[in-house]
């Protein structure tokens, strides 16, 4: 890289950078396109770096004899030469072979040369596409420590509040050492809390608590702001705004499980909002979900539950009509009332208990699909929260109106300088680089994998599927090996928690609802006989230590209990074992009337399966399998490509309105 002008905050930039986003026409869509193709030809062959690595390695080989005092120096013209100079690959060089060092001497961890490369990977705006277990957290201190040395702003992006605080204090010694600081973004700090993390050099944080803190921003910003005007500001006496603002601006971010992020997170936009006043809005609810308890699948209205949605029938709307003509008020409008029963029929059938959300402390909390975790800072739009709380008998929060809403793919693209790591990328690379300007690079690992594959198994229903499961653990656990039990909702982590007691087989449960010791439970999972169920909780960024004498048995065996709507969920979970050069097994025990299958697959086909299951031949069961989970990912892929053109047809309407978000 031959850049001078550094992402950060300045005279040239702004006191508050980021990159405008615009709509591209046809042709640039097709020259982007081209552009992305010429690149992934270009970086998608890393032997290319093996230049770089040696000059890494030879400059190390001179900073490791010296005393701590030299090395500072050392240290000290390093980060004068990368604000001088830019991150060009010579300085690059220098800087990576100090902080190798540096971690070796403070962690007791030298970054392996694969690690070298992913680090320049992402220092240069791709997306390293590294094993799960290479070893991507220390990966990442090469790139943003050098960054941060040269005066740019970091955010390291992660899934979860856990990962945010087991990372930041992870690598605090090292930021230490280097003379930079380390800020942790959690849901529970407050406004000044947030500025000083944000202020720090380094900075830890979900891509939620990050999108809100922008748009929280946005709000103090004002729909007028200007970069000259907020200039002017800081130059000036009136700096109200400036000192209220959170962030410094949309820098340089490196975003840990790229792929959860950019792409099975994009279907949500994220919102800010406030309390809305209203009337008896208990009476509304339960009137509503009276009303739409007592239509009839099919002959009143149509579930599509691939896109999670309700569509009334002609019949049902004028049932619907009849019905509410006697309720008068806010019934008597027809758009009204319709969208009411739509959205009670949407808590009634499509929201489930355990499943989309449990109840904790009386309150309704959404768990997150894709890392089984509460979700407690949010809740869904108009009007659906309130429905499902009606229906589960607790307190009705307030209804929200909203003051500003930006979805994944308009933020993210916001960035100067954008990376991201993952080790599930690959199926997903062509829209990671249509929608962010990301390729995907794949990374050799350190050591060869170990992991071993057992064959799919495919049961006719859910109760024969379960029983199966249940021996499977008894003859994995008898052997000593250690067991991770992967399911998709905490009532079937619940369920098979109830058949392993009633086998006397110990174990250990980790869900949305049983959280509170998942440190210390996922210290214990490589313990010799441990057995533990988890829902995606203990899917990406869980690293567990294989204890004396595991290794030796064959190491952690998973269990994939379903397949999830996307392969790279799966893949992420049978990373669990086999980490590192360690051995490991996983399998899949499935069923026919598994969820997935259940909404994706047609039923006749389901019913000619079942027949060659019972004739012993698994493999239609195999490929029904395949089939949809692939339409699951096609369906998901539309949601998200609507959702970005809306996205954008509303940003230019603003445009022209003279507003913005």
């Amino acid at each position: 890289m031959h850049e001078i002008l550094l992402p950060s905050p300045g005279l040239t930039l702004g006191h508050y950078p980021e990159r405008p986003v615009s709509e591209r026409s046809v042709l640039e869509r097709l020259a982007h396109g081209a552009v992305g193709w010429v690149r992934q030809r270009r970086y998608g062959r890393i032997s290319g770096l093996d230049r770089f690595v040696a000059e890494v390695n030879r400059h190390e080989a001179d900073v490791a004899p010296l005393a701590s005092p030299a090395l500072e120096e050392k240290l000290r013209g390093v980060r004068f030469d990368l604000v001088r100079h830019g991150l060009r690959d010579d300085v690059v060089a220098r800087a990576f072979a100090l902080i190798r060092e540096v971690s070796r001497r403070t962690l007791g961890l030298r970054h392996f040369d694969v690690q070298v490369m992913g680090g320049w990977l992402m220092l240069n705006g791709l997306i390293a596409e590294m094993e799960t277990g290479e070893g991507k957290t220390l990966t990442a201190t090469l790139p943003a420590c050098t960054a941060a040395l040269a005066g740019v702003p970091v955010h390291i992006v992660t899934v979860n509040d856990y990962l945010v605080k087991r990372d930041a204090n992870w690598a605090e010694p090292l930021c230490r050492a280097l003379g930079l600081t380390v800020g942790a973004i959690t849901q529970e700090l407050d406004g000044p809390a947030r500025q000083q993390a944000y202020a720090c050099d380094i900075t830890y944080c979900t891509s939620n608590q990050l999108v809100f803190d922008y748009l929280k921003d946005r709000l103090t910003l004002g729909r007028s702001y200007s970069r000259l005007q907020l200039q002017m500001e800081r130059l000036g006496r009136e700096r109200e705004r400036d000192k209220a603002l959170l962030l410094r601006g949309l820098c340089y971010a490196i975003v840990d499980e790229a792929d959860s992020v950019f792409i099975d997170e994009a279907r949500t936009p994220l919102i800010i909002s406030q309390e809305k006043s209203a009337l008896d809005e208990q009476r509304l609810y339960q009137e509503a979900l009276e009303l739409a308890g007592g239509l009839q699948e099919g002959q009143d209205f149509m579930l599509m539950e691939r896109a999670r949605t309700v569509e009334l029938t002609p019949y049902g709307k004028t049932r619907v009509a009849e019905r509410a003509a006697s309720l008068g008020g806010i019934w008597r409008g027809k758009r009204r009332q319709r969208e009411l029963v739509v959205q009670a029929l949407s808590a009634l059938h499509l929201f489930v208990r355990d499943r989309h959300y449990i109840i904790a402390d009386g309150k309704v909390q959404i768990v997150d699909e894709f890392t089984g975790r509460v979700m407690a800072d949010r809740s869904w739009e108009r009007g659906l929260h309130q429905l499902i709380e009606a229906k589960e008998g607790c307190a009705l929060t307030s209804r929200k109106e909203t003051l500003a809403k930006i979805s994944y793919q308009q933020f993210f693209r916001r960035y100067l300088r954008l990376a991201g790591m993952t080790g599930t990328a690959k199926e997903v690379a062509g829209e990671l680089w249509a929608v962010y300007g990301l390729n995907v690079v794949r990374v050799p690992t350190h050591r060869p994998i170990r992991r071993v594959a057992h064959p799919v198994r495919v049961f006719p229903t859910a109760p024969e599927k379960w029983q199966a499961i249940v021996e499977r653990i008894a003859e994995i656990h008898a052997r000593g090996r250690p067991v991770l039990v992967g399911t998709r909702s905490v009532a079937a982590s619940e369920h098979l928690s109830g058949l392993l007691i009633a086998r006397k087989l110990p174990h250990q449960v980790l869900n949305a609802r049983q959280d509170a010791h998942e440190a210390d439970l996922i210290a214990a999972a490589g313990e010799r006989g441990s057995i533990v169920v988890a829902t995606n909780m203990a899917g990406r960024g869980t690293d567990i230590k294989l204890a004396a004498g595991v290794v030796e048995l064959g190491g952690l065996h998973v269990i994939a209990t379903e397949i999830h709507e996307s392969g790279r969920i799966d893949r992420q979970l049978f990373g669990r074992g086999a980490r590192q050069g360690d051995p490991g097994s996983y399998e899949m025990l499935l069923a026919l009337d598994d969820e997935l299958v259940r909404v994706y697959g047609r039923a006749l086909l389901r019913k000619l399966v079942a027949r060659s299951l019972r004739a012993n031949d698994a493999r239609p069961a195999r490929w029904l399998m395949r089939s949809a989970q692939d339409a699951a990912e096609k369906s998901h892929s539309r949601i998200r490509r609507g959702m970005l053109k809306m996205d954008e047809q509303r940003r230019n309407l603003l445009a022209f309105s003279g507003t913005s978000e």
